[in-house]
């Protein structure tokens, strides 16, 4: 099978963004991968490692940073790697392209409450639109090691043109057609991963973070159903799958935040001290506002945003989760 030529960049030279450089990069004459730090740029170009975001990983020589958006407008595919909060002026920074967009950022906006997709399609109404998601760390994809994930496209055909070049040797999409679904899995388990950090912290044991699991994948399900995901969609790979990853390793962001709040430090100076973003700190309480005005019961996510706001400590919290009414676990 011949895999068709494309131009390929990725916006965004995080972590997450310097590995899906590093993965996509096989098979590619060259690969542009936009960088925000002129520092970044440098160490990329000059000794082929990401120090700042991603060190230890000897990047391939045909990834070439820049910091120049009429390149980058210039790529057939343009994956974007930004912080949730940031995707809008991204966008709007980028020049009119004719690519094809993928989103690999997890999170609602919160002036609009918009899932990326919505924003995107919301200022690029002709670009076709993809959205990358499920259970990832950067740095075992800048190994190489296996990974599987979801491609959600909003039309076989794209998904037809897409696959072929995002299919590498460790590195396995699968197709869906709920381009909302796997938005709504990628944005609700960031929360849920900093309360799983939080029953870690606290020292409440495994038994309490298998139940948070369980009942914040019925949260999940909950909220997707009142945004039109699919049920089948978030029992998948990036759900249900991506869930399981970020709510059991300190290699998660939002996992290590959650931990610090469990040992009782503010979640200001957790969040102040950290260079990489935890995306479940800034979703939280706009998916809190989304739900209520959709009228979803989340409670999980709820003592999140209570921790975060520093209205309760954990054991209030955990009382309150504890003396909610018994009803069917179907609810």
């Amino acid at each position: 099978m011949t895999v068709p030529v494309a131009k390929i960049g990725v916006i965004g030279a995080g972590a997450w963004g310097t590995a899906l450089a590093q993965v996509l990069s096989e098979g590619q004459d060259q690969l542009l991968l936009w960088a925000r730090e002129t520092e970044t740029v440098d160490q990329i170009n000059s000794g082929h490692e990401n120090r700042s975001f991603l060190p230890g990983y000897r990047l391939s020589e045909n990834i070439l940073a820049t910091q120049d958006w009429d390149t980058m407008a210039a790529c057939d595919i343009l994956l974007l790697v930004t912080p949730a909060q940031y995707l809008r002026a991204t966008l709007d920074s980028l020049p009119d392209t004719d690519a094809t967009l993928i989103l690999c950022c997890k999170g609602i906006e919160a002036q609009s409450r918009m899932l990326m997709s919505e924003v995107a399609a919301e200022l690029r109404p002709d670009n076709p639109l993809a959205v990358l998601s499920g259970p990832t760390f950067a740095h075992e994809v800048a190994q190489g090691l296996p990974t599987a994930l979801t491609l959600a496209c909003e039309s076989e055909d794209v998904w037809q043109r897409l696959n072929p070049l995002i299919a590498k040797t460790s590195f396995r999409p699968y197709f869906s057609d709920d381009v909302i679904g796997a938005e709504i899995g990628g944005a609700v388990k960031n929360v849920l991963a900093i309360g799983c950090g939080v029953v870690d912290g606290a020292g409440l044991g495994q038994n309490a973070r298998a139940s948070l699991i369980g009942r914040g994948f019925a949260e999940m399900l909950r909220y997707g159903a009142a945004r039109g995901a699919k049920a089948e969609t978030l029992s998948g790979l990036c759900g249900l799958g991506d869930l399981v990853l970020t709510c059991s390793s300190t290699s998660s962001r939002n996992f290590s935040l959650g931990r610090g709040l469990g040992e009782g430090l503010p979640a200001d100076s957790l969040l102040s001290d950290r260079t990489t973003v935890a995306e479940g700190a800034f979703t939280a309480p706009v998916l809190q506002q989304d739900a209520r005005a959709r009228q979803v019961d989340m409670p999980i996510v709820d003592a999140v945003c209570a921790l975060l706001a520093g209205e309760a400590d954990v054991q209030s919290v955990v009382t309150q989760l504890m003396k909610r009414p018994l009803v069917s676990e179907r609810r």
